[in-house]
């Protein structure tokens, strides 16, 4: 749009995936102003998925995990500035680091992520105890677990089951305690976690649910951690102990500016904020979904990258709403867990193929298919993101009748209907 006019500066505040991604995509869509990376780790920006799976199994070092090598940064002119913000001046155009420098932006991107939430128990700051978000938390997780013999992994998403996977790998004694009644509650449906509880148990991990956590008991004199006691009393011996109980999106910039938040820095379906300055993307976002209008906050690289990407178009110019269609993936032991759209609560379920350990799960609401969670099909995930692309007039009477046999994939469904996938 020629009377768009892009901002003198950008300063980005988070150098994630998101954080780095906005950048890059500014450079990438001809941006010629000043851009300014603030990363909060003194690391180069790197990927996030593999620390807890190849990285955390030893078979990836810190260099390749480098989204880009340290010229990259030179070379596009992009500030690339390691400190903490304090403060975002609104009136002055400002943020304002720990160390009293400021920078001032003509728009600002908030890319500030999440922290893991930390146990409230007695014990829980024992030495033994992690989490992991954090490259550094990957590789003092990853050393532990050289050492470690007996594991206790509380909570049972993808970064606990994902470590426990890791953990059995090396060789310890590995139990996941999980408060719900089985694994991945928060992201998918009960056939797909029935099936990851039969492979964990497969490979030799204990699972036990509807447990909680009354207290970390260390040894007194190294004030290390020694057994985890849960609720019903029992106590669980544990040298090494990871607390993967979920995130909380870092909000307290925004708040402290003034700008609301509802779960999440709230912003529209053009990821700003009431501020016309400020956007927010990624982890700490509470955006509104496409397809049901609800505000949500979705914690993937994807979501993070996408937002990037959208927010660095709107800045040199194009307008219009973020429509992206979610997925996520996890990888299990040899198992890989692809999910494609957002269960907003589904009321019926069809399994696609008979092969136990490859199926897809298609959710449905009412006519409409809400999500597909595929378990090493690839080909239906890919089939399934182009079906939600074109949000796709697949019923659950289409996919159960007759001639759609159990094996049947989604591409099947696919071929024959107009091509709708955007990349």
């Amino acid at each position: 749009m020629s009377h768009h006019v892009q901002p003198a500066s950008v300063v980005v505040v988070g150098a994630g995936q998101g954080g780095y991604r906005t950048a890059a995509s500014l450079r990438e869509q001809g941006f010629a102003g000043r851009i300014t990376l603030i990363s909060a780790e003194d690391a180069l920006p790197y990927e996030w998925p593999p620390l807890s799976k190849a990285y955390l199994k030893g078979e990836a070092d810190e260099t390749q995990l480098w989204l880009r090598p340290v010229t990259y940064y030179g070379r596009q002119s992009i500030d690339l500035v390691t400190g903490t913000v304090t403060e975002i001046d609104r009136a002055a155009r400002t943020v304002r680091l720990a160390d009293g420098t400021a920078c001032d932006y003509g728009h600002l991107v908030l890319a500030t992520g999440a922290r893991p939430r930390t146990l409230d128990v007695p014990g829980a700051g024992l030495r033994g105890v992690y989490t992991l978000r954090t490259a550094r938390d990957a590789a003092a997780l990853r050393d532990a677990l050289t050492v470690a013999e007996r594991v206790v992994v509380i909570g049972a998403g993808f970064i606990g089951l994902e470590a426990a996977a890791a953990a059995r790998g090396s060789g310890c004694e590995v139990t996941v305690v999980e408060a719900r009644g089985r694994p991945l509650t928060r992201v998918a449906s009960a056939p797909t976690a029935e099936h990851f509880t039969r492979l964990h148990r497969r490979e030799g991990t204990r699972l036990l649910f509807g447990r909680g956590v009354a207290a970390l008991r260390g040894t007194y004199r190294w004030g290390r951690v020694a057994a985890v006691q849960l609720t019903d009393g029992s106590r669980l011996p544990a040298d090494l102990v990871l607390v993967a109980v979920g995130v909380t999106p870092r909000t307290e910039l925004a708040a402290a500016a003034g700008l609301p938040v509802t779960g999440g820095i709230t912003v529209d379906a053009r990821l700003l904020t009431e501020d016309p300055h400020i956007s927010a993307i990624g982890d700490c976002a509470a955006f509104p979904q496409v397809s049901s209008g609800n505000r949500m906050r979705l914690e993937s690289v994807q979501n993070a990258v996408g937002h990037a990407r959208f927010v660095a178009r709107r800045l040199t110019g194009a307008d219009r709403s973020y429509d992206e269609v979610p997925w996520f993936w996890s990888d299990q032991f040899s198992t890989t867990l692809q999910i494609a759209g957002l269960d907003e609560g589904h009321d019926s379920e069809v399994v696609l193929g008979d092969d136990p350990e490859a199926f897809s799960v298609l959710l449905f609401r009412g006519q409409t298919l809400q999500a597909v969670e595929s378990v090493n099909r690839p080909a239906d995930h890919l089939a399934a993101r182009q079906l939600l692309v074109g949000r796709s007039r697949l019923t659950p009477h289409d996919v159960t009748e007759e001639g759609f046999s159990r094996k049947g994939h989604l591409a099947h469904l696919t071929s024959g209907r107009p091509a709708s996938f955007a990349g």
